[in-house]
């Protein structure tokens, strides 16, 4: 039997400013998913990258009065920079105008799409989107501005590239309704299937070279274009495994791979459920497996965004004030499966402080004390008599299945919830067993009263090692200090010490 091969990717972000927490959540989302995959023993390969071939980019280069290749790479840097601050497992990180790669896949995929007859040239005018890389009809537009920035587009006229993506409907829709392309959570397929079903455009998949200000790859055969950022951009998920290059990586986990994962905000569902999609079924390619939507973060009922409005929140920042830990698990535990999450630093440290010091803290403070004053520090054996800790040694048994299903069906929340509940049945064991009493009777000579102990203690050093084996995806960090504190060091647990301090008294 061969390991199951996963494929995770999150989108590409331009790099016209630098990272923001909303990128945070998709990145960590993608990393618990890998993490996750990798600890059940899967293998796993774990992409992000820049977007850098944007003609956002050129003008905020422009505006900031530096060349675009001196902002990109800055820019772009940050974005990889975030590996650590996050705790990211990263295999793969692809900038799209420097990793020799990716213009080689970009240029292969438009001569296969060429050769299906699905590209062909002509004059057009419409209104633009520059925040979205798009053009929009005046149908699409709210009071003549874009959905999305706002912003009232600019009307552009010019002779493009333009892809057959009328031709793809059907197929997609079949794909679609039939799982073999899922998309999550259930609202998002639905407003993909609402799109498909209302008629699909040909898109243009070109810029003259003029508006692009000669950044960005060049249509093949035809220099005075270049290929549209998001055609360009979509392609890293194959370009970054070698696709025109004849890598074997693109074997091992696009064409022979079980599944190919695409976490994506809820802004650029059109792009990766539509556009991608048909891209490959016209260049003869799988398409992904799972595309999985996630909502916003906002900052004041506002997105945050990467400048302008004060919605602008730094990952890195927040990690430096607060730890790793505290970022990972209010992204996970607090923003939901569907709709968007307000951000606060106040709500980040009372998360923080309830749960890690106020919850998993003192109890594992609590159980590794009682090792020590009423065993030496030694683990008993659980011994014949489940003396009150069946319920706790259930919900052990029962919460890597209960993770399984909710990462399965990309919720985070409930999955952390499946883990969180291995703490709450430990508290309640806790106070339904009184320990302290049963050690008393012990000392009285009651030898039943031993045995109880040593089932309780011994189900409540389970939990622990469940909780740190189980959290290693979500909170790295938060869980090997749990499972060091209650794996010997030579026959003894280590002496118990605060696990995580409070961010605020």
């Amino acid at each position: 039997m061969t390991t199951p091969r996963h494929y995770i990717t999150t989108t590409i972000p331009y790099v016209n400013a630098r990272p923001h927490l909303g990128f945070a959540l998709e990145l960590v989302q993608a990393d618990t998913l890998a993490r996750h995959r990798r600890q059940r023993g899967d293998d796993v390969r774990l992409l992000s990258g820049t977007d850098d071939n944007s003609l956002k980019n050129v003008l905020a280069a422009e505006a900031a009065g530096v060349d675009v290749r001196t902002l990109v790479d800055r820019n772009a840097d940050a974005f990889a920079a975030l590996r650590d601050p996050l705790a990211l497992s990263l295999d793969d990180f692809i900038r799209t105008s420097s990793d020799p790669r990716h213009r080689a896949g970009v240029e292969r995929l438009w001569r296969r799409c060429a050769a299906a007859g699905d590209l062909y040239r002509k004059a057009y005018e419409g209104l633009y989107c520059v925040g979205c890389e798009q053009f929009y009809t005046s149908e699409e537009l709210v009071d003549g501005r874009c959905a999305e920035h706002g912003t009232a587009p600019q009307r552009v006229a010019e002779e493009n590239w333009f892809f057959r993506l009328s031709r793809h409907a059907g197929r997609l829709r079949e794909l679609i309704t039939s799982g073999a392309l899922r998309i999550e959570p259930a609202a998002r397929r639905n407003e993909v299937l609402a799109l498909i079903d209302g008629g699909l455009h040909d898109f243009s998949v070109s810029r003259s070279h003029t508006r692009a200000r000669g950044w960005g790859i060049p249509v093949p055969d035809d220099p005075d274009q270049v290929v549209y950022v998001w055609w360009d951009a979509l392609g890293n998920y194959v370009t970054s495994l070698g696709y025109g290059t004849e890598a074997p990586a693109y074997e091992r986990w696009w064409a022979a791979g079980d599944r190919r994962v695409h976490l994506v905000g809820k802004g650029v569902v059109r792009f990766h459920a539509v556009y991608w999609p048909a891209m490959l079924l016209s260049a003869g390619l799988p398409l992904p497996t799972d595309i999985l939507v996630h909502d916003y973060l906002t900052v004041g009922g506002r997105k945050i965004s990467k400048s302008g409005n004060g919605t602008t929140v730094d990952p890195v920042a927040l990690t430096a004030a607060y730890g790793t830990d505290a970022v990972r698990w209010w992204l996970l535990r607090d923003v939901p499966r569907v709709g968007d999450a307000d951000f606060t630093e106040e709500r980040l440290i009372a998360r923080a402080d309830a749960d890690f010091a106020g919850g998993l803290g003192n109890l594992v403070h609590r159980i590794v004390t009682m090792v020590h004053r009423y065993r030496a520090g030694t683990v008993p054996a659980l011994g014949t008599d489940r003396f009150a800790v069946t319920p706790l040694l259930d919900v052990c048994r029962a919460a890597p299945g209960r993770i399984d299903a909710a990462l399965g069906d990309f919720d985070f929340r409930r999955a952390v919830d499946a883990a969180w509940a291995i703490v709450e049945e430990a508290n309640r064991c806790i106070d339904a067993t009184r320990p302290w009493e049963l050690a008393r009777a012990e000392r009285q000579g009651n030898a039943g009263a031993a045995e109880r102990l040593d089932a309780v203690l011994a189900a409540l050093v389970t939990a622990c090692r469940v909780l740190g084996d189980e959290l290693r995806p979500f909170v790295p960090g938060a869980a090997e200090r749990i499972a060091r504190q209650v794996t010997p060091a030579g026959r003894a647990l280590p002496e118990a010490a605060p696990l995580f301090g409070r961010l605020r008294d």
